[in-house]
């Protein structure tokens, strides 16, 4: 708040223009440098709003006549991206290895332009849609053994994974310059907005250029950077946020653990702790009422705010509806319990019902 503050005082509220023109500050610059360093890569590029990220990165590497292999289960901004990138798309099955294998493998094998053209493999760190996390380990093993490039989308794994927050990457010990192209929603862990995309300088200057997002955009308002540079120093200096977040999201799933009629399907250590109905009702609409229901419920009787997998006609993902609950370091026990607790009571009234 101080930080936001400061800058409101000292550069307004907007910034009066597109980055290329009129609309670059320097805190706009320092926010790209302390990104990149905190990171480990050669530079970074900011965005105005999260969810254009993903969307106007991937249409700027990537075109007709490209090939991507992606996640079945990517969030609706992804989905957006390779619609405009216009290139060739091949989904494999959400965080199966197997099935990502037999993909890479039957596309270089059936394809004979293949080896000419450019490939790339979308993944999300920590999965919207699921709350599963990737495995890196694998996919860099994959990557290189077919030849492709990966783009990762750390939104949700950003200041969450790794014993310092800095995202897939440190989790697995897999040097960040294996992954070609990492991006990231600045709206969860730094609690500010905007986005980034972060690599080699090559990589970051091709988007000064040819990212929509970026070049016909107003830029990011200079407090909301400032914020973002603000919470990575915080992140830095308390390393014990990590290990309280990581207490919280094992207190949560053990409470909701013992919710007969619902399951918990995202991983451990994931801080979208995402929970489906044990038994579906035979259709996602039905599954999408029944999940909505019970989150209505629990905000109207207990004020516990959880969101719901809703999705557009457009959205391509097909993963089972479910609830998600999104769990921070400054949650308290009670917080938690009564959340866990208020999901138990309100879910079995309803399912009964």
């Amino acid at each position: 708040m101080e930080s936001c503050t400061a800058a409101l005082e000292k550069y307004g509220v907007g910034s009066c223009g597109p980055r290329g023109f009129y609309g670059t500050i320097d805190v706009h610059l320092d926010c790209e440098a302390r990104v990149a360093k905190f990171l480990g890569t050669p530079d970074s590029i900011l965005y105005s709003y999260g969810i254009s990220t993903m969307f106007s990165a991937i249409p700027a590497f990537c075109k007709k006549g490209d090939v991507i292999v992606a996640d079945a289960g990517v969030h609706w901004a992804i989905q957006n991206g390779l619609h405009l990138s216009r290139s060739t798309i091949v989904y494999f099955k959400h965080n199966d290895m197997e099935s990502l294998e037999c993909t890479l493998e039957k596309i270089t094998r059936e394809n004979k332009r293949a080896s000419k053209v450019r490939r790339y493999i979308v993944v999300e760190a920590v999965y919207q849609n699921s709350g599963q996390i990737a495995p890196l380990d694998v996919i860099i093993r994959l990557k290189e053994k077919f030849r492709f490039r990966v783009m990762l989308d750390e939104s949700n794994s950003f200041g969450v994974l790794g014993n310092s927050g800095r995202g897939l990457t440190e989790h697995y010990g897999v040097p960040v310059e294996k992954i070609d192209i990492i991006t990231a929603s600045m709206g969860h862990a730094l609690a500010t907005d905007g986005g980034f995309c972060t690599g080699s300088v090559r990589v970051v200057d091709h988007q000064r250029l040819s990212s929509s997002g970026y070049v016909f955009s107003a830029s990011l308002p200079p407090y909301l950077a400032s914020a973002a540079i603000t919470a990575i120093d915080v992140l830095e200096e308390n390393p014990h946020l990590i290990t309280t977040l990581r207490k919280n999201i094992a207190l949560l799933c053990k409470g909701l653990s013992t919710i007969p009629c619902l399951s918990v399907v995202s991983n451990p250590l994931s801080p979208l702790v995402y929970v489906k109905l044990s038994r579906s009702t035979g259709s996602f609409q039905g599954d999408s009422r029944l999940v909505e229901t019970i989150a209505d419920h629990m905000l109207k009787e207990d004020c516990v705010l959880v969101t719901t997998s809703r999705r557009s006609k457009l959205d391509k993902c097909t993963l089972p509806a479910g609830i998600k609950l999104y769990v921070s370091a400054a949650h308290t026990e009670s917080d938690i319990l009564r959340a866990s607790e208020s999901l138990k009571r309100v879910s079995e009234l309803v399912v009964a019902e």
